[in-house]
């Protein structure tokens, strides 16, 4: 699993289909944000006294003192393995701890030597090994450069925005909200006063700064000085505004920095409530404006400002140096790890409602699917099908023989997800309150009681999730014997857990709430990742999987309106770059009723995002795939039966994504770093690196403009399997069947196109390789198969097979050969893209047996298809062909 600052999806609180914004803290309404935000650029108060400078093998430590107030701090600086650089900021002598977040790292990260180079009464010069890089520690003010030959890399404290409010003794004067603070009706008492951090980082030749999700925002994040900062505080907010930063339902505090020459990353390790500040000394300027500085000889560098603020704890702030985003996502998940492999039913379309209504509402769905011949693999029920809002438990009417509905699912190898919230009814006469309270296991309240807010059942407890006693018992309330009518088909559903109070400020839980030691505003944001924490220990004990981050994450509660699913691209490429590929929105929008022309249009984009699930609040009308008419059916027949098709290509990317921490749905700039032509777009990506994806979001469309990368690329319709050149925007006409995908030549994607009712059903069956060449290049793709549900491939049980064509030779080869499996599917069509036609085609399998194939030529498209070669898919073999790549440019 990929630990980190995560949690996922709130349902809505009520049927007023709009947030409120009065609900939710502006910075001017949050005191911390406001003092901290007060404070402008200037010299930095702080200086270090290096005269305490330690430097051991593995790190340098060196006190900073404020010379407003005497108080001093500990520096401290670590050279990391991987290019990575760690500084810690903390009181070298506080009142109490200071929370540190625990838990979120998969190991302590392995440091590398740092050597001193020079030192004198300004600072010192440090060796950060490869490449020239070394830091320059600054004593007056106190400033940290990271360079790189003469470059300057990123700086900390070049703007002296540095703060850290050194916890103290309660003062009769004080500033309103440092002590205690009111939103309105809520009071938090702030026992321990103020104690916010703050750090200001300089990107020097940076334009474009991404992540710091969620946020309703483009890919690319603004700059924020004529408003707020961005937020990152875990809220419960139904249909949210977009294009702007207020804090949605998940914090992730990564930020990319990209520029044509470099990538690097900012990981800042704080679970509580953060505002990410970001400056520009280009915000504004235009295209021509630009273009003026140039001609007139401007010397003047662009360069990105960014600062955070957060409310509590230390700072411990991870710099990824890259120098490529894939360094990046390399550098970020050897810190947090890599999104968890999910099955490949997971990977297939979901249908889910807020609620089916019981047990035969969700037998006539599934068999309107099979009606429809629409395949998918899992159906959700909400809140409704528990009895009372009791989780763990079943309606006794509307779902009385729960394991009877599985059963029926299970007969066609399809499956369930209910739902499980992290706020337990209060009710004397249900097992799990009374065992969590018996237990001590609620969070308590300021006064030391068990704290309660309201949610769906009414009054609740909230476990303390923190705790991994906690979490270990919870773990062990999924085994069949406790879960009455769970069946090994019916899988999690974790919700609601930022946590949502109905009842609280900004419908969350009071910050002075008490977590053993710790206030809740010190792990706010650490709380989902807790709750999934303990259900991914029950994942392990049932091979289960768990839909939330360490499984799926999806966009929260959105509206039917084109500009949520537009607006669902860059959200998800977001989520992407910092670690969360498994994204998607809620298809169709989960406030209102779409229009059939948008629900078909997002369907198609769901097609192509890593999770394709459609929702709808309980009082939207039905809306079902087959409701809508036979053309519209059709049109969304086949959005679902491409992603099918998909299937080994979707399964081999999250295979890839669990092993590198590369994300699987992708900007195009990740692929195409030095063409600033992709920096800013957000209306198209890549799924991997072959797939080109502009879906159709504008109401009415007739044709769409895509933007193909990359000099001397080509990029085939796979449609039509019309080629074009890269390096241009490409006007596209389009109808209501379309969906513009392009594949990259220089690539094989394999495909299955026998779809059937559930992915299950499709195991055993052929594959299809579609081989799209450059004549520039070799083409290669890649070929995953495991059992594809159990953890078993952690047991070296798959196979993983390199496809290569070049010299009009197409092979298959083995990059596990310590690994064990059998497929009993094979290879049933070849199709290549951009061939001539060769005069013969011989496969050679592994024995070294040879035989002649026949083959199709279409001449007007240049497509060659080789029909039935039959050969295993999990075996080596190579295909001869004479004269099949040709130059055609």
């Amino acid at each position: 699993m990929a630990p980190v600052l995560v949690l996922w999806l709130a349902v809505c609180l009520s049927v007023t289909w709009a947030v409120d914004r009065g609900n939710f803290k502006t910075c001017d309404q949050s005191a911390f944000c406001k003092r901290q935000r007060a404070l402008k650029p200037a010299e930095s108060p702080y200086r270090a006294l290096l005269e305490t400078m330690e430097l051991t093998n593995t790190r340098l430590t060196l006190q900073l003192i404020n010379d407003n107030n005497k108080v001093r701090l500990l520096l401290e600086l670590y050279r990391l393995q991987g290019n990575m650089t760690r500084v810690k900021i903390n009181e070298l002598k506080p009142l109490k701890p200071r929370y540190e977040v625990p838990d979120v790292l998969i190991r302590e990260p392995p440091t590398e030597p740092l050597s001193l180079l020079s030192q004198d009464e300004n600072g010192v010069v440090l060796s950060l090994g490869a490449e020239s890089q070394r830091v320059i520690v600054s004593a007056r003010p106190f400033r940290l450069d990271i360079m790189e030959g003469r470059d300057v890399l990123m700086s900390l404290n070049s703007r002296g925005l540095l703060a850290f409010e050194h916890l103290r003794m309660q003062e009769e004067k004080v500033e309103d909200g440092m002590w205690e603070e009111t939103f309105k009706s809520h009071s938090d008492s702030k026992p321990n006063g103020p104690s916010a951090v703050s750090l200001d980082f300089s990107l020097p030749g940076v334009e474009h700064v991404y992540g710091i999700p969620e946020h309703a925002d483009t890919l690319r994040l603004k700059t924020t000085d004529n408003g707020d900062p961005y937020r990152l505080y875990n809220l419960d907010v139904f249909q949210y505004e977009l294009y702007n930063p207020m804090a949605l339902y998940g914090a992730v505090p990564v930020m990319l920095a990209h520029n044509a020459q470099r990538t690097t990353g900012i990981f800042w390790l704080n679970a509580a409530e953060t505002w990410v500040d970001i400056s520009s000394n280009t915000a504004g300027k235009t295209v021509f404006g630009k273009m003026l500085d140039y001609v007139q000889g401007s010397s003047e560098t662009p360069q990105t400002d960014v600062r955070w603020i957060s409310e509590s704890g230390i700072i411990d702030v991870f710099i990824m140096l890259g120098p490529t985003p894939n360094d990046v996502f390399s550098q970020y998940a050897s810190l947090t790890g890599t999104q968890s492999f999910p099955p490949l039913a997971a990977v297939g379309y979901h249908q889910c409602r807020w609620n089916y209504n019981d047990q035969e509402d969700v037998t006539s769905v599934d068999a309107g699917f099979d009606e429809h011949d629409i395949p998918y693999d899992y159906i959700w029920l909400d809140i409704e099908h528990t009895d009372g809002k009791r989780y763990f438990t079943w309606d006794p009417h509307k779902f009385a023989t729960p394991k009877e509905m599985l059963q029926g699912l299970m007969d066609k190898k399809r499956k369930m997800v209910a739902i499980v919230d992290p706020h337990i009814k209060v009710d004397s006469n249900y097992k799990i309150h009374n065992e969590i309270r018996s237990r001590g296991f609620y969070i308590k309240n300021k006064d030391g009681g068990d704290y309660e807010g309201w949610c769906w059942p009414g009054s609740a407890g909230y476990p303390d999730f923190t705790r991994a006693d906690m979490r270990e018992w919870w773990a062990s309330m999924f085994a069949y014997d406790q879960y009455e009518g769970s069946m090994e088909n019916l899988y999690t559903w974790n919700d609601m857990n930022e946590p949502s109070v109905f009842n609280g400020p900004e419908v969350t839980m009071h910050k002075d709430a008490v977590h053993g030691a710790w206030e809740h505003r010190d792990v706010h944001n650490l709380y989902g990742f807790y709750v999934v924490s303990a259900h991914n220990s029950a994942v392990l004990s049932r091979n289960m999987f768990v839909f939330v981050s360490v499984g799926a994450v999806w966009t929260g509660d959105n509206a039917a309106e084109w500009e949520h699913l537009k607006i669902s691209i860059p959200m998800c490429l977001s989520l992407g770059l910092v670690g969360i590929s498994f994204c998607g929105a809620d298809v169709g929008g989960f406030f209102k009723s779409p229009s059939t022309e948008l629900l078909v249009r997002w369907y198609q984009t769901g097609a192509y995002q890593p999770f394709f699930r459609a929702h709808a609040h309980l009082d939207t009308p039905r809306r079902e795939p087959w409701l809508f008419g036979p053309e519209n059916t059709a049109l969304i027949r086949e959005a679902v039966r491409q992603r099918y098709a998909l299937l080994p290509y979707w399964y081999q990317q999250f295979y890839h994504a669990h092993r590198t921490g590369q994300p699987i749905m992708r900007p195009l700039w990740v692929e195409y770093p030095q063409d600033p032509a992709t920096f800013a777009l957000d209306d198209e990506f890549l799924i991997g690196r072959d797939l080109l994806v502009h879906p159709v979001t504008e109401e009415g469309a007739r044709g769409v403009t895509a933007y193909l990368p990359g000099k001397g690329e080509v990029w085939f319709d796979v449609q039509t399997f019309q080629k074009h050149n890269g390096a241009q925007n490409l006007y596209i006409p389009v109808t209501m069947s379309s969906i513009p995908v392009f594949q990259r030549g220089g690539s094989i994607i394999p495909k299955k196109i026998r779809v059937r009712r559930a992915s299950s059903c499709m195991m055993h069956d052929p594959y299809t390789l579609y081989v799209a060449l450059n004549p520039q290049r070799t083409a290669e793709g890649k070929l995953y198969i495991d059992d594809g549900h159990t953890f078993n491939y952690e047991k070296k049980e798959f196979i993983h097979r390199r496809l290569s064509f070049t010299n009009n030779i197409l092979s298959s080869v083995n990059l596990a050969p310590d690994a064990q499996f059998t497929t009993q599917s094979w290879i049933e069509r070849i199709v290549i893209l951009g061939a001539s036609k060769p005069s013969t085609v011989t496969l050679k399998t592994a024995d070294g047996k040879e035989s002649q194939l026949e083959f199709d030529f279409d001449a007007s498209m240049s497509v060659l298809t080789l029909r039935k070669p039959g050969m295993n898919a999990g075996v080596d073999w190579n295909f001869f062909s004479q004269r099949c790549l040709r130059n055609y440019f």
